[in-house]
């Protein structure tokens, strides 16, 4: 056994020596099985692009400006609510202001917006409950617990019978179409790796806490039935997403990661990050991981609703190409910038709120990498209806009257940035009682 525990080790480091890490993807060997995945995984990426991303943005702002109304004429009921919720956005009203929301869990997939607005994750499918922390074999992994959970094959609603500090020996590599909901307990996922979404689709993962991940050192892991491989060392993310579309990561609660808090990279799309509250962490989120991969091109994700909390310090998110909706999220810390991006990213920014630091050499939002002006000038990057604080500045690039991807005309209005505080108040895992509004 030892024996082979060093030939595998050589394996890794060879395969690590020859390929360049946005190929390889953590996979030692590209077999069959990962091949035929990342097919599919391209196929649904196809599919889940959205060739007019402001009809995604008008949606959402409409849905916002309803909910902050008092106007219950959109799209979802909100019925059933006692006057007792305390919900501020239109995706936490669309659940957390019904006392059965225990019983009828699975109604949370009808609430996400934005770009992942047609993410169902393990919706129609089983329950599967959570029942053991450990996390034992990576190649047989243990019924009860999440690793066993996340490969099965097919559509699963993932909860946990009690609260539980779990930490992971190695990356979770998940199959699709799951939801990993940790409401009604106090889940904690910490001191391991995180969770790795790797040519899949259709994931929901709510109302955790990730922190103080680590790097998996690689090896023979488990990541389907029917399947296992192995893996090189993983980068240490809290959620990795690769070449996966449909994706909802929602009333997260994520600090002091060894990477990134949430990457999107290798043409990821049809994501929406939400609700999450994020702290202590120097590079909070890279949307495309390489400036050579143009297939990023294909990106769009919605940022929307969350807290750029105490001790963060740059890219909230740093963006290389695609379509990124920033909007109503409350920037009330950074030490060197909180937009960023290189490779002509489109960003739209739209009723935030952004609080500059005391360092009178951080007070610009925005940081365009390695890139001379007259490359960036053209770069589609526009702040509407945000809040500048404590000497907070945006410069803005490119021009909104053109026809193109995104045109100001066609465009709806965010609510504006003095409504933040209201919308980002309960971001965050919420501590969600039976029988009651969460």
């Amino acid at each position: 056994m030892e024996e082979l525990s060093f030939k595998l080790l050589l394996l890794v480091i060879f395969v690590s020596s020859i390929l360049p890490s946005h190929t390889r993807a953590h996979i030692a060997e590209f077999d069959e099985h990962w091949k035929q995945r990342a097919e599919e995984a391209r196929k649904h990426v196809e599919e889940a692009y959205n060739p007019n991303p402001h009809d995604a943005t008008n949606h959402f702002n409409h849905n916002v400006t309803t909910a902050l109304e008092g106007i219950n004429t959109t799209r979802r009921n909100l019925g059933g609510n006692d006057g007792s919720c305390q919900a501020t956005n239109p995706i936490d009203q669309c659940w957390r202001c019904r006392k059965d929301w225990a019983a009828n869990r699975m109604r949370l997939a009808d609430c996400v917006l934005g770009f992942g607005a047609k993410t169902t994750g393990g919706k129609n499918g089983k329950y599967y409950v959570v029942n053991d922390s450990s996390d034992g074999s990576m190649l047989n992994p243990k019924p009860g617990t999440l690793r066993h959970a996340v490969i099965q094959p097919e559509p699963l609603w993932i909860i946990f019978s009690k609260s539980m500090v779990i930490r992971l020996s190695q990356e979770l590599i998940m199959t699709s179409d799951k939801t990993v909901d940790g409401r009604g307990v106090e889940v904690h996922i910490q001191g391991g790796a995180g969770f790795t979404l790797q040519f899949v689709k259709n994931i929901i993962i709510h109302g955790i806490h990730i922190h103080d991940i680590q790097k998996g050192n690689g090896g023979m892991i488990r990541d389907s039935v029917q399947h296992f491989g192995l893996r090189t060392e993983s980068d240490g993310d809290g959620v990795s997403i690769f070449g996966s579309s449909n994706i909802w990561v929602d009333h997260l609660t994520m600090r002091n990661c060894y990477d990134g808090l949430v990457d999107a990279v290798m043409a990821s799309t049809a994501i929406t990050i939400s609700n999450c509250n994020f702290r202590d962490h120097n590079e909070v989120m890279l949307f495309g991981a390489t400036n050579g991969y143009t297939q990023d091109e294909v990106m769009q994700i919605t940022v929307a609703f969350n807290h750029f909390d105490e001790g963060l310090v740059q890219r909230m998110p740093r963006c290389r190409y695609g379509f990124v909706h920033v909007v109503n999220n409350d920037y009330s810390h950074w030490h060197e910038y909180a937009l960023g991006g290189s490779q002509r990213p489109t960003i739209i920014s739209q009723g935030n709120r952004f609080i500059a630091p005391q360092n009178p050499f951080a007070k610009e939002v925005t940081r365009r990498a390695y890139a001379p002006e007259s490359e960036w000038k053209n770069w589609l990057w526009t702040s509407e209806d945000d809040i500048l604080l404590n000497g907070a500045f945006f410069v803005e690039s490119g021009d909104l009257t053109k026809k193109g991807s995104f045109n100001k005309r066609d465009s709806l209005a965010a609510r504006p940035g003095k409504f933040v505080e209201e919308l980002t108040r309960f971001s965050g895992a919420l501590h969600c009682v039976e029988n009651t509004p969460c």
